[in-house]
């Protein structure tokens, strides 16, 4: 899968405003009410990359997670980062009601 262009990478993030590029990287941070929220969002990002065989780094600090998404073997952002972007916005969005 091809990395992105920049161009596109600005689009995809004009849907994921919460979402920061550094360099070759997505990052957001997500804050929950407490840990057992966040490591039940860890367990379903979890989930959804195995699914699609893409995996992030994940930093738990109590009740925040961050998330940095790049696909090192494309040396950079592709589809499969905003993919996962989008469903772990979804995922955040079903724990927080």
């Amino acid at each position: 899968m091809p990395g992105l262009s920049q161009q596109q990478i600005e689009d995809a993030l004009q849907n994921l405003p919460q979402w920061q590029q550094e360099g070759d990287e997505l990052r957001r941070e997500f804050k929950f009410e407490d840990f057992k929220k966040a490591m039940t969002f860890v367990n379903r990002v979890a989930d959804a990359a195995n699914a699609a065989d893409h995996h992030p780094d994940i930093d738990i600090r109590y009740n925040r997670v961050l998330l940095v998404l790049s696909t090192h073997s494309e040396g950079g952002i592709t589809n499969k980062d905003i993919e996962l972007a989008r469903q772990s916005d979804t995922i955040k969005e079903s724990l927080s009601g």
